[in-house]
């Protein structure tokens, strides 16, 4: 009989496809297998086997399988379970979510290989471009595009390419590329020959007669491999010629008397993790009267709940806590997920938990190179897995055989959420899930927990613990309160600075104690202005102004990567008066150094951690106290642990309040706490000095007196009244298309068909803050759904109405997606 399989393919349809099994490949396939099939004209992908039958589809013509990748599953029973819940309940596709789930290396892709013709004469001269392809081609006849636009430097080379392609002068070809490739080194090892010991002594008289330095190598590769005491040890290369300091071409000369010979050894990018610890690992530190107290709370609340909040202030020791689960979860056998908000957080922490674990942790997240994450995946897959993995929001996506407990640290962040592209879940939810699943435990920490979380663990779903001394019993830092409005009116503020934060900043480097400084945008100015009539430079894609960074002179749109010269006139009135406006942290860089230039600084946003290393860089010299003043965006605020910060300035709480969106005053009060947290480690208690226009706005006293609670009860009550989560489930329906007159006619029929259906439920269309973004408009409409409402029958009604609007011809163009549970 004949077989088909399913197949899970990497784009957004709402469906599987079914291919035949050619009949070698019968045995072999198994669900979760890699296999390559050949999807629409020409293109190739890999899908991801789901079901393995013998029905046959009638409605359309079936195609054949390609070819098998893998000998055993790359995805265990559970993950398929996890995915199919992640793409109902984010109402997206299996196909998203294997496309954000697995690491580039595991997912083939094909590329247009293009052929030369050798039978192709030509009747009449080539023009210039074609001949320059056709000459490269005739020197290796199959390349690829990408290949061919490098080596010509053309731009768009595919005109081209047509043009050759219709003169039949090139074929084209589609292959498979594979992107992950093992790492292998150059091992030595003595020939078959030169093993037997009577042949050995033999080379030994000829090598001292005649080459000596070739007899120096053999010995050194006798040392290094022990293989005359009967111990052979695998020797490399690179390592031999390094300790012989020998040259290439000696070694040379002896494979060339068959004395030596060489062979390929695949070799993990991962080590052992030896190179990181120390051969001692470190014992646990004991946990003080407070931590240890949490800890048994935490303990006890897992005997009746699945998740416990620990609700611990700022550098009171929760990650001293963790460590100890940790270690009594892998104990028991089991494995752990500790997830992070920010990569510049792994860090940090990794130190902490190398030192107490070794080896047995792994670190997965998209600052490594694509191919060391194919071996994470592959190494969780095998008996050998990680018993700890640190990660950020993507490793709840890794295989994981035996999950005992899982940590989300800083729960409040809003960088757990996926944004764009689908799937747009939210890490600490999707984890809580996946917790359940596997029959493990999750644990969420922070010093200002989200409503959601603390009304959910105040009603009794979630256990609660409270840690509310800090470590050492360090009080809390004193946070002074600054009217800038005023100092403005009185032109008493030093560009960005007031006089007192200066002056406590000015102490804090007399004292040998180092200054954080906090400013939510980066960049130099967040815009440029002719002070003559007004005009401002904005991005031709998206509705923005263009940020105008010092660094590149040149401006920058955030949002769609559009870069822009710096104009020397204003293109409006020719007026030379263009200014900057606002200032982000490049500006506060270049005006602190002006201010202190004794003092060494340096700036962590976005720009100046592209790479791993940096991020790592920046924070060793600034733990180190190679850095007396650090400048950051909200990445400074989470949860890292410096221990001579003293003063920490936040230079624009406004920002932060006067923002379009109902969490606003949540996400100021949390960003405000955190960032004052830094301050006051170790030895005393630090400063914090809060610059804002709105100095009677009624955060600021909840702020200086950490005063969580009141916060939370005010918001709880609006929330409530406004029909807001926690009381009610949000879905945001966003609506995109390049003609915005016809997007408006679709967004109001669009939320005609949804009210139809779900009532004053439904809020808009509206235009977001940002109502254009790479050319496409966009619109708005927000659907509230009540807590105790079938989720499922909702989503349901949701896809129904999508499809109907996108069966209709006028609206084919439209492009609709959902983000449900925003933030």
């Amino acid at each position: 009989m004949e077989k088909f399989v399913d197949v899970i393919l990497p784009l957004p349809l709402h469906r599987y496809f079914t291919y035949s099994l050619p009949e070698e490949m019968v045995g072999d396939v198994q669900i979760g297998c890699r296999v390559v099939v050949p999807f629409g004209k020409k293109k190739y992908y890999t899908g991801i086997v789901q079901n393995v039958h013998y029905l046959k589809p009638e409605e359309y013509e079936v195609k054949e399988v390609t070819a098998l990748l893998d000998a055993h599953p790359i995805l265990l029973p559970g993950q398929f379970k996890f995915w199919e819940w992640v793409a109902d309940y984010y109402l997206c596709t299996q196909g998203d979510v294997y496309k954000a789930a697995l690491p580039s290396g595991l997912k083939l892709e094909s590329e247009t290989i293009v052929e030369y013709n050798p039978d192709f004469e030509a009747t009449e001269p080539l023009p210039e471009r074609e001949q320059r392809v056709l000459d490269l081609l005739s020197v290796e006849p199959e390349q690829c595009v990408t290949k061919l636009e490098k080596d010509t430097g053309f731009k768009n080379i595919l005109n081209v390419v047509k043009s050759l392609l219709d003169k039949e002068a090139i074929f084209v070809k589609e292959e498979l590329r594979r992107t992950y490739k093992p790492k292998t080194e150059t091992r030595v090892r003595l020939t078959a020959a030169a093993s037997n010991e009577r042949r050995l002594h033999f080379f030994f008289d000829e090598l001292q007669r005649r080459a000596p330095k070739q007899l120096d190598l053999l010995m050194k590769y006798i040392e290094l491999s022990g293989c005359l005491g009967g111990m052979r040890k695998e020797v490399t290369k690179k390592e031999l010629l390094l300790r012989a300091s020998a040259t290439p071409a000696v070694f040379n000369g002896l494979i060339d008397k068959g004395v030596f010979e060489v062979y390929q050894q695949e070799v993990g990018r991962l080590g052992d993790g030896s190179s990181h610890v120390s051969p001692s690992l470190s014992p646990l530190n004991p946990l003080n009267r407070h931590q240890q107290q949490a800890h048994d709370e935490i303990v006890e609340s897992f005997k009746t709940k699945n998740v416990c909040l620990l609700h611990g202030v700022t550098s009171s020791g929760k990650t001293e806590i963790y460590i100890h689960l940790i270690e009594e979860t892998i104990r028991q056998g089991r494995q752990v997920l500790y997830l992070l908000p920010e990569i510049a957080l792994t860090t940090q922490i990794t130190e902490r938990l190398r030192r107490v674990f070794g080896s047995r942790l792994g670190i997965y997240h998209s600052k490594f190179p694509d191919a060391e994450r194919v071996e994470i995946w592959q190494k969780q897959l095998s008996g050998t897995g990680y018993d700890i993995i640190l990660g950020v929001r993507s490793s709840i996506f890794l295989p994981f055989k035996d999950l005992g407990l899982v940590i989300v640290d800083e729960e409040h962040e809003n960088t757990y959420k996926q944004q764009d592209p689908a799937p747009r879940y939210h890490a600490r939810n999707a984890s809580i899930v996946l917790a359940a699943m596997q029959g493990a435990k999750t644990l969420l920490g922070t010093a200002t927990p989200s409503i959601e979380t603390w009304y959910n663990a105040t009603s009794g779903k979630y256990g609660l613990v409270e840690l509310k001394e800090r470590y050492k019993e360090i009080q809390l830092p004193e946070i002074i309160p600054v009217d800038i409005k005023e100092l403005h009116r009185k032109k008493r503020m030093n560009g960005p600075f007031s006089p007192l934060l200066l002056q406590h900043v000015r102490e804090a480097l007399e004292q040998k104690e180092q200054v954080i400084l906090f400013q939510n945008r980066r960049g130099f100015a967040p815009m440029i202005e002719c002070h003559t009539c007004g005009w401002v430079p904005k991005c031709k894609n998206c509705d923005v102004s263009l940020t105008y960074h010092k660094g590149l002179n040149q401006l920058t749109c955030h949002y769609c990567g559009y870069t822009y010269q710096v104009p020397r006139v204003c293109p409006a009135c020719e007026g030379v008066d263009l200014r900057n406006r606002g200032f982000g942290t490049e500006k506060i860089e270049d005006d602190i150094k002006a201010l202190f230039p004794e003092a060494t600084v340096a700036r962590m946003d976005l720009d100046t951690t592209r790479t791993r290393s940096a991020y790592e860089r920046i924070i060793a010299d600034f733990e180190q106290g190679k850095t007396d003043i650090l400048i950051g965006t909200q990445m400074v605020s989470k949860g890292l642990d410096f221990d001579h910060v003293s003063v920490v300035g936040i230079l624009n709480a406004d920002t932060m309040l006067n923002y379009p969106d109902f969490r606003a005053y949540e996400r100021a009060y949390q960003l405000m706490a955190q960032v004052a947290g830094r301050a006051g480690r170790k030895n005393k208690r630090g400063r914090v000095v809060l610059q804002t226009k709105s100095i009677d706005h009624p955060i600021i006293p909840q702020v200086i007196s950490n005063d969580y609670e009141g916060m939370v009860g005010g918001q709880l009550a609006e929330r409530q009244m406004f029909h807001y989560p926690p009381y009610y489930r949000l879905v945001y329906v966003y609506l995109k298309n390049r003609n915005e007159t016809l997007l408006d006619l679709m967004a109001q029929t669009m939320a005609g068909k949804l009210r139809a259906v779900f009532g004053n439920r439904v809020l808009g269309p509206d235009k977001p803050p940002v109502a254009r973004v790479q050319t496409l408009f966009i619109r708005k409409i927000i659907v509230k759904i009540e807590m105790n409402a079938p989720m499922a029958r909702a989503r349901e009604l949701l896809l129904r109405v999508q499809r109907e609007m996108l069966s209709e011809d006028r609206f084919k163009s439209l492009l609709v997606y959902y983000d449900v549970d925003p933030m």
